[in-house]
């Protein structure tokens, strides 16, 4: 199950890796798995702040993915406080 990689630690971080949790998330979020999808893009998020804090761009577009799945959640206030940032 894909949920058994995602917790997973991560000793050599690969950016394959951590490419396909991102597209994992937007195929959740496209079949309306909003919750699920939230779980894949925080992870995402927490690997390229980690790893790769200097890719702002990429750590704005999970943020955005984040945005994106709370609106959808109805968490209102915390998608407006990722898409001001």
């Amino acid at each position: 199950c894909w949920k058994t990689y995602l917790g997973r630690p991560v000793a050599d971080p690969d950016r394959f890796r951590i490419f396909s949790m991102g597209i994992l998330g937007a195929a959740l979020l496209e079949s309306s798995r909003c919750e699920e999808a939230l779980r894949a893009f925080e992870a995402t998020l927490a690997l390229k702040r980690r790893y790769w804090s200097y890719d702002e761009g990429s750590i704005l577009v999970t943020q955005g993915s984040l945005a994106t799945c709370f609106a959808h959640l109805g968490r209102l206030d915390e998608a407006l406080v990722l898409r001001r940032l």
